[in-house]
């Protein structure tokens, strides 16, 4: 049975109008449900399209931490 682990993403969302970055930790079985998860909170919350965001590092972190 797969065990949940927390990743962080770090990435860019890069609009004509609006470029910030971002770091958010999400929960998930693999990276790429991570990035999946990234891609649907971001979205939504900045209504921002897939080809917008910029992954730029995924890392796996220890314990509970919290960000």
């Amino acid at each position: 049975m797969s065990e949940i682990k927390t990743y962080m993403i770090i990435g860019r969302i890069n609009k004509p109008n609006f470029k910030i970055m971002f770091k958010k930790n999400v929960r998930a079985l693999k990276p790429e449900h991570a990035v999946e998860e990234i891609y649907k909170l971001i979205g939504s919350k900045h209504r921002v399209k897939r080809f917008h965001i910029k992954i730029m590092k995924i890392e796996e972190t220890v314990g509970d931490e919290k960000r």
